[in-house]
């Protein structure tokens, strides 16, 4: 009896060791065959094709090819669900909205926590978002606006794509700040929707992404302020929130993302890639052409400011009552 248990101890003591070296062997491996990056938006859009771009920049620098495959849903929730459904092994990224994932946990049941579910590698991008209102508008800046909607309570009607999607909060977070602005929110489908609501006069302004670049570079269009705390290369002259002394941003980021547990040098050599892609010309020229700004973090720097964003987040939700009941 007494041999039998030692002899299984150094059975399991071999197994053991065999299994402590075989994972710093894979890690050093790592990649030996594609990887596939669900990006959830839909094909032909912004996102996607730059997503695109980047991915294939960085496949020079993984020496494998990166597969994308979209899987679009659920405000980005149902491509993340699959990706988590995959080993921890580096083979299966997600590029989701991050912002919107912290959104809809707290708005409606999730089958994932948005920040300690996810195993963060590298912050890539942002959506350019800002207000807008017609060329014909009687507000040329952004302190006209915001005057004129202070002096008249529920007059300033603006649309978004969705309640609860990024510009809406950004929008109702910005009346909070300036002193308790009451306007109207008028919910879209999309950018397409709000764009020609606001050419069509039904609203006063839209807040969102960059659909309506094309507009305002036709001259329909007047671009008020962006919401990400840095300026726009396109629109330079045109000023953040955070400038005009509003101490808030919304920049909608894009996140490379995993199923937690993954190791720290798979997630090493899966950052480097991607931070040398974010630099390849090639992929640069697509993010100009599309206005998506590049926006970098490292590893632990965007895990910290995941959990920054989403206790923030929560408190906007919180404010405008928008949370799910638990």
């Amino acid at each position: 009896m007494e041999k039998m248990k030692s002899r299984d101890i150094r059975f399991l003591l071999a197994i053991s060791l065999v299994f402590l070296f075989w994972l710093p062997a894979k890690a050093a491996e790592f990649p030996t065959k594609p990887i596939t990056l669900i990006i959830t938006f839909t094909t032909g859009g912004a996102i996607d094709i730059t997503s695109r771009a980047l991915a294939n920049a960085a496949k020079k620098y993984l020496g494998q090819p990166i597969i994308c495959e979209n899987i679009p849903g659920g405000g980005g929730t149902v491509g993340v669900t699959l990706a988590l459904k995959k080993p921890p092994d580096g083979y299966t990224l997600v590029i989701p909205p991050t912002n919107s994932l912290h959104i809809n946990w707290y708005m409606r049941e999730m089958d994932f926590h948005p920040v300690n579910d996810l195993t963060h590698i590298i912050r890539v991008s942002g959506v350019l978002n800002g207000l807008v209102v017609r060329a014909d508008s009687q507000w040329q800046n952004m302190q006209e606006f915001i005057q004129y909607a202070r002096q008249n309570p529920d007059k300033i009607s603006y649309g978004t794509g969705g309640v609860g999607v990024p510009p809406h909060l950004a929008m109702e977070e910005l009346a909070i700040l300036a002193g308790g602005i009451r306007w109207i929110h008028v919910p879209y489908k999309g950018g397409g929707e709000t764009n020609t609501a606001l050419l069509g006069g039904h609203v006063d302004a839209v807040a969102g992404s960059s659909a309506w670049v094309p507009l305002v570079d036709a001259g329909k269009f007047r671009l008020l302020a962006v919401f990400p705390p840095y300026r726009s290369t396109r629109y330079p002259v045109v000023p953040t929130l955070k400038e005009l002394g509003y101490d808030m941003a919304c920049s909608s980021p894009l996140d490379i993302l995993g199923p937690k547990g993954l190791s720290k040098d798979i997630i090493k050599k899966i950052h480097d890639a991607f931070k040398k892609a974010l630099d390849d010309p090639e992929n640069q020229a697509v993010h100009k052409k599309f206005d998506m700004i590049p926006v970098y973090l490292g590893a632990e720097d965007l895990e910290k400011s995941s959990e920054q964003e989403f206790k923030h987040i929560g408190t906007i939700i919180t404010k405008l009552g928008l949370q799910r009941k638990r």
